[in-house]
């Protein structure tokens, strides 16, 4: 068992073995910490276990993660000896001796119970799954209130990595105490925010057995550990930046924008300095450009991450390059080079063919290049048929290749043609559920106007972008549109087209056109409970512009600023309360807008909260 100093050097090579990971390549770095002598530690079992988890997750090849759960289960095991020893032993901290083998033991039990939970082998690993999901949360508590008994105000963050007064600084770099204390923050934060991640009534349940979910809580506590230089800092930055991404980008609003801005770019920024080559790191730099309307630069970005030829860190990352390229590509309307870059995928991981040959003939569609859509589309039919299991986004692909087979069908259309009577791409609906449209520039968000307007029957809203149209009925031809579900979608698309511009009375006109047609649409279940979103995110955004207009004008009236922000927010949660009765088990695509919903209606109450609302 490690004395005091071979505890610090056990560290120091573990460490080791994980700047490899990110400097040089995740199999240099999984032979460094599987070689002899190394058997018996902990910390380089856990990190081990992360380079397969990592592995198996980028490169979606899930049979690798039974290699992972080894060595996270031997990790906790070896540690709990260690955790006993140390009490007898001379420790090279001054917190309470063996706590860092909590740590790793706590560590192991939460990738333990993350990796049973997204296990399908048997009904058991589910169960045991919640019971180490339990434990973690269990030591976690126990840790962040023994190491930070006044909580976390006084910690540095990414954001803030300079000290104010009163604000202490994070233990020296790299030694045992900060890997400490990094842990605990990293892990009650990890955990934290999952909870408060959760489906509501599943949030509910778990309230109801204790557990807590204070997502601002959560977030500060990752802060904290991303703040840190040991291992868990990266992680931690890692889970922020993710959470950060899909925040900024699907959640349609948030309550401090800026501040979500700042701290996003402090973590890129304090990794990428530490590990410039990430390919994780260029992704989320990607992503920053993209959601502060420089979409061409994430473009260069992506595309410069890509074609780099130096040796990379984490080659399986680059699928997540590509999937980010793909939809910049396509928000940009850059539809060939997005359709390439689709097909490009189905190289790179084995998520879902089904979806990216889906994508790449909308794309082609967009183009008017049926022909090349049409063979994409007769491939992925083969791809579905033969899953014994599909994704959602196949459930969503099948129901609509059979919607507009039928269409064509009716037409008289030559049954093997189909997608010649697809006149909005199918993709475009799939980039509604990415929220792409929400982020288009002014220039890409008329020329799509005016696309969608010069589609038959013409649309019959006037706003300041819809003075005109070029859409013409002529005798004897089919409507390019011609049921519910078609006419709905384009109310749809144009409601989020307009509100992006600023047009709020525009936008809210056509998303009620778009409720009013999908009451009869036959295939897109998904149109309602989105489209009431969209207005909730319409109603804080107005408020947003409304409540500025109050200020510059009288900036000492705040009573009228709050009855702005009390008429936005009950109509805002109103609608979401809508949005959610609609997102029901048989709605297509519906976890991913339960999650949206989710991230708005914390947005909503952070606002609440930032407007001193506490009566709603």
């Amino acid at each position: 068992m490690p004395f005091a100093q071979d505890t610090e050097v056990m560290l120091r090579l573990a460490t080791q073995g994980f700047d490899l990971l990110l400097t040089s390549s995740l199999e240099a770095a999984a032979g460094v910490l599987a070689a002899e002598g190394h058997e018996n530690s902990p910390i380089h079992l856990m990190l081990l276990g992360g380079c397969m988890f990592l592995k198996a997750a980028l490169g979606m090849e899930p049979e690798l993660m039974e290699d992972s759960l080894k060595c996270f289960t031997l990790a906790k095991q070896i540690a709990r000896k260690h955790m006993k020893h140390a009490k007898t032993s001379t420790s090279c901290h001054h917190f309470q001796p063996g706590i860092e083998w909590e740590v790793i033991q706590a560590d192991a039990t939460v990738f333990l119970g993350l990796i049973r939970t997204n296990s399908k082998s048997h009904k058991g690993y589910y169960l045991r799954a919640l019971y180490e999901l339990n434990s973690a949360h269990s030591k976690f508590n126990k840790l962040f209130k023994t190491l930070y008994p006044n909580g976390l105000d006084v910690y540095a963050t990414p954001s803030q990595p300079t000290p104010v007064l009163h604000t202490t600084t994070n233990p020296p770099s790299r030694s045992v105490e900060e890997f400490i204390l990094s842990g605990a923050a990293f892990g009650y934060g990890l955990f934290t925010l999952v909870l408060s991640l959760l489906p509501t009534k599943i949030r509910n349940v778990m309230g109801f057995l204790g557990y807590g979910h204070d997502r601002q809580l959560a977030l500060k506590a990752l802060a904290v550990s991303a703040a840190s230089t040991d291992m868990h800092s990266v992680v931690a930055g890692l889970v922020l930046m993710s959470y950060y991404g899909v925040l900024l980008l699907a959640s349609g609003y948030q309550a401090d924008q800026k501040r979500i801005i700042d701290q996003y770019r402090g973590i890129v920024r304090e990794v990428s300095q530490r590990y410039p080559k990430g390919p994780l790191w260029i992704l989320h730099k990607a992503k920053i450009q993209r959601v502060t309307g420089d979409p061409k630069a994430a473009i260069v970005t992506l595309q410069e991450g890509l074609q780099s030829d130096q040796p990379k860190s984490l080659p399986q990352a680059d699928a997540l390059l590509a999937f980010e390229l793909a939809w910049t590509l396509f928000q940009c309307r850059q539809y060939e080079e997005s359709a390439q870059a689709f097909m490009d995928l189905t190289k790179m991981n084995n998520w879902s063919d089904a979806t990216y040959h889906f994508l790449a003939a909308g794309c082609y569609v967009s183009v008017g290049k049926s022909a090349k859509a049409q063979s994409l589309l007769d491939a992925l039919s083969e791809i579905v048929d033969k899953r014994s299991r599909n994704f959602p986004t196949e459930v969503f692909i099948k129901k609509k290749l059979a919607f507009y087979k039928k269409k064509h069908a009716r037409r008289g259309g030559d049954p093997k043609r189909f997608a010649e009577c697809m006149k909005i791409s199918p993709a475009e609906e799939l980039a509604i559920a990415w929220n792409t449209h929400a982020h288009a520039d002014k220039e890409t968000a008329l020329a799509h106007i005016e696309e969608l307007t010069a589609l038959t029957p013409p649309v019959d809203i006037g706003t300041e972008c819809i003075t005109s149209t070029s859409s013409t009925c002529q005798p004897g031809k089919f409507l390019d549109l011609d049921t519910p579900d078609e006419l709905a979608v384009r109310s749809l698309i144009l409601g989020i087209l307009h509100r992006t511009l600023g047009d709020f009375p525009g936008a809210r006109k056509l998303l009620h056109d778009a409720l009013k047609h999908y009451q009869n649409a036959d295939a897109n279940s998904w149109v309602g409970g989105l489209t009431h979103f969209e207005l909730a995110v319409l109603d804080m955004q107005e408020g947003e512009w409304k409540s500025a207009v109050v200020s510059e004008g009288d900036p000492a009236d705040g009573e009228v600023v709050l009855e702005v922000w009390k008429r936005a927010i009950k109509s805002a949660k109103d609608t979401l309360t809508h949005a959610h009765a609609l997102c029901t088990r048989e709605t297509d695509l519906s976890s991913r807008l339960d999650s949206r919903i989710l991230m708005l209606r914390e947005e909503i109450d952070m606002k609440m909260r930032q407007v001193r609302i506490f009566d709603m």
